[in-house]
């Protein structure tokens, strides 16, 4: 009997990969240490796949001809190295699809901030023109899955097709040959470091490895002003080998969006609001125009785009008061390009399970934007010892309710209520959306 394809992490991606190694005719078996979810279980049992919830039965595992694994499962934990150890070659799901995909286009979106947006908005884009194009990876159906539907209908020859992937830093950690025709990165700032030895280097490594084996006729698009990108290009000339499209803040002004000498697009008008969301809009253009569609379908397509739920999504405006879900900040960042993008005085809701954040970064935008500050977590001690010398208002709370109720009373007809946490969610909430839906409920519910 052959050997199996072990799938360590039954989640999206893990599920993903089985149905793909399972539609390709190999033995596969999932284990995943954490309970599955029922609806993955649901899933894996529909599609006759054994699987194991809980345990992780080692037998069974080193007897794989290949493993793929979560890319949330860390390489210091003991299942891996046991796997290392036993010369198991190891591979993630993006690597383990794109092996598969067949003759299409892959554009592929990384950085610490604004993938999921730019993902999204690039899909957008080309599905608005008329291309065959889908969103997955880290957003939406895995990459994996989509392979598997596409050799169901037997698709892997038709090379119209378009996969724009959002992927994380731990994903391109497992990838070998992962090859896209075009590469975002957006930007690199410090996040997940815990992962990385707490070595700023290391996750700029990560970053940098969407690019590693693209060639002359592939691109990278990129930002021309961020110093960690532009300080890996510097220290490693040679390491980028297809061609580069970097993109400057100088190009994005007065709304608009400006592309060489030859286009320019007014993006004031979209939802796309704030110098964060220009740049993620800049990306998207280019690869637009690199895919042929012409610039009126461009700017009818970003005027009709609506932002992903949790990222600066204006929920609703009541009593003349604004209020925006940013539940996805959980990183100063993030925070930053939030505050940066307000042009009302502001009540921040801030607070949750705090990474250690440096808070210095937010002083300026806090002192000129930030009327009351809200704090929502169970120990606040780190933002006020941080905001406390700044004498604005601040208040204590522990629920989404109490934090809108107490931004209510204080915010006054033309002002913003910002929910832009900084922080983890864990002390209050399940996740980040969970965060943002119960904000989203309070407010309306007023």
């Amino acid at each position: 009997m052959k050997k199996p394809i072990v799938i360590l992490g039954a989640g999206e991606s893990g599920t993903g990969a089985a149905l793909l190694a399972k539609q390709l005719g190999y033995p596969v078996f999932v284990s995943d240490f954490s309970p599955i979810v029922p609806v993955f279980q649901k899933i894996l049992e529909q599609n006759g796949i054994p699987y194991e919830g809980g345990k992780h039965s080692m037998d069974l595992i080193l007897n794989a001809r290949e493993v793929i694994k979560s890319p949330g499962i860390p390489e210091k934990a003991p299942v891996i190295q046991a796997i290392r150890q036993k010369g198991i070659k190891i591979v993630g799901e993006i690597e383990f699809a794109a092996r598969h995909v067949g003759k299409c286009t892959l554009i592929a979106i990384t950085g610490s901030n604004g993938k999921t947006t730019t993902t999204r908005l690039i899909h957008h884009l080309l599905a608005f023109g008329g291309l065959d194009a889908r969103a997955g990876g880290n957003v939406g159906n895995s990459f994996a899955e989509l392979v598997m539907q596409d050799i169901r209908a037997q698709r892997t020859n038709d090379e119209k097709r378009i996969f724009v992937l959002e992927v994380s830093s731990f994903q391109l950690d497992d990838v070998d040959k992962f090859r896209p025709n075009i590469a975002v990165l957006l930007n690199i700032t410090p996040d997940h470091l815990d992962r990385y030895d707490y070595q700023m280097a290391n996750y700029v490594k990560a970053k940098f490895r969407i690019t590693m084996n693209q060639k002359r006729g592939n691109w990278l698009i990129t930002n021309a002003d961020d110093p960690e990108i532009q300080g890996f290009l510097a220290a490693n000339p040679a390491y980028v080998r297809c061609k580069m499209d970097q993109i400057k803040q100088a190009d994005l002004r007065n709304g608009y969006v400006r592309i060489g000498q030859k286009y320019s697009f007014d993006v004031s008008s979209t939802a796309l609001q704030g110098p964060h969301n220009r740049f993620n809009a800049a990306c998207a253009i280019r690869i637009a125009l690199k895919l042929g569609l012409d610039n009126m379908t461009i700017e009818q397509g970003l005027y009709h785009f609506t932002p992903p739920p949790h990222r600066m999504e204006k929920v609703a405006e009541k009593a003349g008061v604004l209020y925006i879900n940013d539940s996805k900040a959980t990183n100063v960042d993030s925070v930053f390009y939030a505050l940066q993008s307000m042009d009302r005085p502001t009540i921040w809701i801030v607070g949750g399970i705090d990474k250690g954040n440096n808070y210095q970064i937010l002083l300026p935008h806090v002192e000129k934007r930030v009327k009351a500050i809200v704090c929502m977590g169970l120990d606040n001690s780190r933002i006020r010892a941080a905001f406390d010398h700044l004498h604005i208002p601040t208040v204590e709370t522990a629920s989404a309710e109490e934090a809108v109720e107490a931004a209510a009373q204080i915010a006054k007809p033309g002002d913003a209520v910002l929910l832009s946490p900084a922080c983890a969610s864990f002390d209050l909430f399940k996740n980040y959306e969970h965060r943002g839906d119960q904000f989203r409920a309070a407010v309306l519910k007023r």
